[in-house]
């Protein structure tokens, strides 16, 4: 076939809806309503409970409501009610409540005000049921989603050799996608009985089967368009389903048009998040600073149904190696379930949790190394060949290290290196940091079966072209980059090519725009339908143009060869006039795409995105708030096609991650309700979180083959180099601590202020001049492993509460390789003690926020640094009333490592660790215990 001649590919273009964005004439779902006369409005009845039995609902007097026209239950549903995607665990109108507000039925009205004095009207009783709301509780009550998922290799047994050995604990917040346009549908009856459902969906195809599986039809009676989304983010993959199924139920049973809209506060309270994780890692590392081993555990807040988190939980597994080769590695997820929303898709799909584990891990090694993070980093960095912990290789690793080095240069990260330690060591109360993190990112759905993409391209007589494809627009910028690659296949100008809305009576069973995919499926997808048509077009070119058809070239809608031409229009109605056909079925598969989860092996993604971002911060030590001065992002988005549309999507994932990571704060009060549910609770990015200096640069000359033009997927990969931002935070809280070897600074995610100024808090805590009494003096291990028995548990015995015991019976053990090896054997000891010595042992500890002259010096001081001394006397009593409550039921203090928690931290975990068994919080206790003696020996040895 004819070749055609690049006019718009690589081009910055912009937008093609920029224009109708800004001036309100770009249409979305809700815009639709009034072209549908006699439409109903839709409005739900919500459950006040996160977990009840619905045991009585009457909706006789919401339907004698002026304007309601019917309620919709489960009475209602002509084929099966339930929405979930994957497992069916998500009844349409539930017997059994599993979240708070969970609607248990619909009033349809004339008005949208009618509808809510409708729902108002249904009378619904409860039996209210026991509710699980953390990851924790869950853990503890066994309420999971998922088995157990596990990728492995290596020996993990080299950790007992390792110079370094440590462990450590995560939490993560999740994230509220807060797409501009919230969840909305339109349904109605169109003339031939089919239904028709207008949906801001990233998925139309399963809209389609959802709905169809509601109202017991097959799937060519329904039609699913999406028109475009006001951002989806990944909440609209699965979680725009419900509310289709129900406009169309209530189409179908009414004959009228309904519309389903949530408010803000119905669409937070309502829909998925992403996921909190709760991690745990222990590690080892060499002296110099490389990885020998991890062992990390994920556990994942589900919420009530199952939606998308095993597969995210399985992205998780694959990411958590981020850009490091781990030579020895198990790494074990599992989702739990709790009585909160279904948490579901959000941009990077479970990669972010896990990659942000592996850095803290990095981050960590580094200080308690004495080694430079970004250096750490750096060492463990994937190699050309390696492979990665489920037998991938890691192909274009190369580019890793010229990105780091590359980005290194031009952001003068060791000028400016020097130039924060400068300005820390001038400010007392204003500190700075500086990081550097990289990212890998593997670019594919994981079930291969989604790896497809699918179009449908239409030329006219007059050369103007119609292009359906299976992708969704949501303001990415997937349409230009379609109409850019239609262009230039058929070598026309891009006002020729009109994109149509996404329908699947036009282009069927397509996979979810997601993944990061949507151009390398739909984009290969619409190049093969065009080039089709091109080389039947070249063909009746050669007939006119009197060469072979080879020789024929297409650009700026003219069709040439050896110096004579034809408008392409004219071409086009030759054509016609000569019985060639002008449409075309375009379709790509991503190939060798493949994963085994019994093995744990396989080649799940088609290509890995590389990045790095170096990110500078200032903090305020008085109240841990921060700005961010600057960032310098590098990415690798192969040959772009849109350069203007890829710049949008890293800056704004940039900026998303950022949000995530340290201000988006995700909060349930003790009855399952969300207490962020609003933008005025829910504290979002804004100008002020975007860095004062930004910068945003392509990797040159990186086309990746086998993709389309050459470009690589940007949607996801951006949003991981905030992980710079939360690194650079942690550089500068550290920077307050005026010792020379201070332990390593952590905190949970998002790195909200207040957690910063506790984690500053904590730091200086450290520097104060100690109380401890001179039977613990700060010594070195080789001292420790010289001392004779006297000596040894001079030392050593305040470390487990008044219990000396401990230090002598590992007396005979030495020399200790390692402060790990120490503490190892110092809790193995208490592991291997009696029943009434570790009692003993537990009873010796005070009650936390005791104010007796006996407690140690080593409790006062970790009590104090946790604020409990600062108690006001109303705290105080409410906490010694829990502490009582807790001794009259165990027989033994609460223990807990205070260490870096806040006050309403403690008072929660004693709140929640007060209905277990005898047996659980005895063990519970133990562990508490060991932690608190590690605390102790960081801070003493």
């Amino acid at each position: 076939m004819g070749g055609t001649g690049v006019t718009l590919v690589g081009r910055p273009v912009p937008h093609e809806s920029a224009r109708g964005h800004v001036t309100g004439e770009a249409l979305y779902t809700d815009d639709l309503l009034g072209r549908l006369p006699g439409l109903l409005h839709a409005w739900p009845v919500l459950a006040p409970h996160a977990h009840a039995r619905l045991v009585r609902l009457d909706v006789s007097a919401a339907t004698n409501e002026p304007g309601v026209l019917t309620v919709l239950t489960g009475d209602d549903v002509r084929g099966e009610g339930d929405t979930g995607p994957t497992r069916h665990d998500e009844p349409l109108f539930p017997a059994e409540v599993m979240f708070h507000r969970q609607p248990v039925a619909w009033a349809l009205a004339d008005t949208l005000e009618g509808a809510r004095r409708g729902a108002a009207r249904v009378v619904a009783e409860y039996e209210e049921l026991p509710a699980i709301l953390t990851i924790q509780d869950a853990i503890a009550g066994e309420s999971f989603l998922t088995p157990p998922l596990r990728l492995a290799r290596g020996d993990l047994g080299v950790m007992t050799t390792s110079a370094l050995r440590f462990e450590g604990e995560l939490s993560i917040g999740g994230q509220e996608h807060f797409y501009l346009e919230t969840q909305s549908a339109l349904a109605w009856i169109d003339e031939t009985g089919g239904v028709v459902v207008q949906s801001s969906t990233q998925h139309p195809s399963e809209t389609q089967e959802i709905v169809a599986r509601v109202l017991g039809l097959a799937r060519h009676q329904v039609t699913v368009e999406c028109l475009r989304m006001g951002g989806a983010f990944g909440g609209k993959e699965t979680q725009a389903n419900t509310w289709a199924a129900i406009a169309a139920l209530g189409a179908a049973k009414t004959g009228r048009p309904v519309r389903v809209r949530l408010t803000r506060a119905l669409d937070m309270s309502l829909t998925g998040k992403r996921h909190p994780y709760l991690a745990r890692y222990v590690a080892g590392f060499s002296a110099t600073g490389e990885l020998e081993a991890v062992r990390l555990w994920l556990w994942s807040d589900g919420g009530w149904s199952l939606d998308l988190s095993e597969p995210i939980m399985w992205r998780s597994l694959f990411h958590c190696d981020n850009a490091y080769h781990l030579p020895a590695v198990e790494a074990i997820g599992r989702v739990c379930r709790t009585h909160k929303t279904s948490q579901t898709a959000f941009r990077g799909f479970g990669g972010p949790q896990a990659m942000v584990v592996i850095e803290e891990v990095m981050t960590q090694a580094a200080h308690r190394l004495g080694l430079p993070p970004h250096v750490v980093r750096e060492r463990n960095f994937y190699r050309e060949s390696d492979t990665t912990q489920y037998g991938q290789t890691v192909e274009g690793a190369d580019r890793l290290r010229t990105i780091w080095s590359t980005l290194g240069e031009t952001s003068a990260f060791e000028r400016r290196r020097a130039q924060v330690d400068a300005f820390n060591r001038a400010h007392l109360h204003v500190k700075r940091g500086l990081a550097i993190t990289p990212a890998k990112f593997g670019i594919s759905f994981t079930a291969a079966f989604y790896n497809q993409g699918s179009a449908l391209v239409l030329v006219y007589r007059d050369g103007s072209v119609q292009v359906n494809h299976g992708g969704t627009e949501m303001g990415q910028g997937l349409f230009t980059k379609i109409r850019q690659i239609a262009a230039d296949s058929l070598g026309v100008p891009a006002e020729w090519i009109r994109l149509m809305p996404t329908r699947t009576d036009k282009v069927p069973n397509t996979s979810a725009t997601a993944a990061s995919a949507g151009t390398d499926l739909n984009g290969a997808a619409v190049d093969d339908a065009c080039r089709q048509i091109a080389g039947r077009l070249s063909a009746v070119a050669a007939g006119h143009l009197d060469c072979d058809p080879s020789a024929v070239r297409f650009a700026g809608g003219v069709v040439s060869a050896r110096g004579r031409s034809i408008p392409f229009a004219d071409l086009c109605e030759s054509a016609y006039r000569e019985r060639v056909p002008l449409f075309a079925q375009g379709f790509y598969r991503t190939p060798d795409i493949h994963f085994d989860p019994a093995a744990g092996r396989g080649r799940p993604f088609h290509y890995f995105a590389y990045g790095a971002a170096v990110s500078e911060v200032e903090v305020d030590g008085f109240t841990g708030a921060y700005r961010f001065l600057r960032t310098d992002i590098l990415q690798d988005v192969g040959e772009s096609i849109s350069p203007v549309i890829d710049r949008g999507q890293v800056e704004g994932g940039f900026v998303q991650g950022v949000g995530w990571l340290t201000l988006e704060e995700l909060l349930w009060d003790d009855r399952g309700r969300l207490a962020t549910g609003g933008a005025s609770t829910y504290k979002l990015p804004s100008w002020t979180e975007v860095p004062e200096v930004f910068h945003v640069d392509f990797l040159p000359r990186a086309a990746q083959p086998g993709v389309i033009s050459g470009s690589k997927a940007v949607g996801e990969p951006p949003l991981m180099l905030a992980i710079s931002v939360r690194e650079a935070l942690r550089d500068a809280v550290k920077s307050f601590s005026t010792g020379s070897n201070s332990p390593p600074v952590t905190f949970d995610s998002p790195a909200t202020p207040e957690r910063i100024f506790f984690a500053i808090q904590e730091v200086r805590l450290r520097n104060r001049p100690t109380t401890r009494t001179p039977t613990a003096p700060a010594t070195g291990l080789a001292r420790l492993n010289a001392a004779d028995r006297a000596g040894f548990v001079a030392a050593l015995g305040w470390v487990f509460e008044g219990s000396p015991w401990v230090a002598e019976r590992v007396w005979s053990q030495r020399p200790f390789t390692s402060l790990e090896a120490l503490h190892t054997s110092m809790v193995s000891e208490v592991a291997r003690a009696s029943r009434e010595e570790q009692l003993q042992l537990l009873c010796a500890h005070p009650d936390l926020g005791e104010r007796a002259r006996a407690m140690s010096d080593a409790s006062l001081d970790e009590q104090a640094g946790a604020g409990l001394g600062g108690l006001s006397p109303e705290g105080h009593r409410g906490l010694q009333e829990l502490n009582a409550e807790y001794r009259r039921k165990f027989g033994f203090p609460f223990l807990y490592a205070v260490k870096g928690s806040t006050p309403d931290q403690i008072l929660e975990a004693l709140v929640r660790r007060l209905p277990r068994s005898g047996d659980e919080e005895f063990a519970e206790a133990l562990a508490q215990v060991s932690r608190i003696a590690r605390f102790r020996l960081e801070e003493g040895v």
